[in-house]
């Protein structure tokens, strides 16, 4: 059985899906971009402010799941350019224990929604 995950901390869906679907004790977050929940405003000043607002949103989602970065044991990083990943690294990279990150790919893509440089999604397992 599957329960929607939803908190005002993120930002509300912009189509047919949900924030995160949680089955059993396995969580399915559906992409973050950097909007900010409180203004409903998107973060796109410098792709290092881009990349701590999405991850803000996530730990939102994760938190209203009962979870935290902890619990993540796959991400998933689209990026509009693939020479902002060491700055988007440094930043994603202080949310996790380095002997403990999830798997990941990054991929570069031509485009996002809202014209955003970077959305993120992830899997976690309570």
């Amino acid at each position: 059985m599957k329960k929607i995950i939803y908190t005002e901390k993120a930002p509300a869906p912009i189509g047919p899906y949900s924030q995160a679907v949680l089955v059993g004790n396995t969580l399915y977050t559906s992409g973050q971009i950097a909007i900010n929940p409180e203004t409903g405003e998107l973060v796109l000043e410098t792709i290092e402010e881009e990349t701590e607002q999405v991850m803000k949103n996530l730990k939102a989602v994760l938190k209203a799941a009962e979870m935290t970065f902890e619990n993540v044991v796959k991400t998933t990083i689209f990026i509009m350019n693939m020479g902002d990943f060491s700055k988007i690294n440094t930043i994603y990279g202080s949310y996790f224990d380095e002997k403990t990150a999830p798997a990941r790919e990054t991929v570069q893509v031509a485009f996002l929604p809202k014209g955003v440089n970077i959305e993120i999604s992830v899997l976690a397992i309570k």
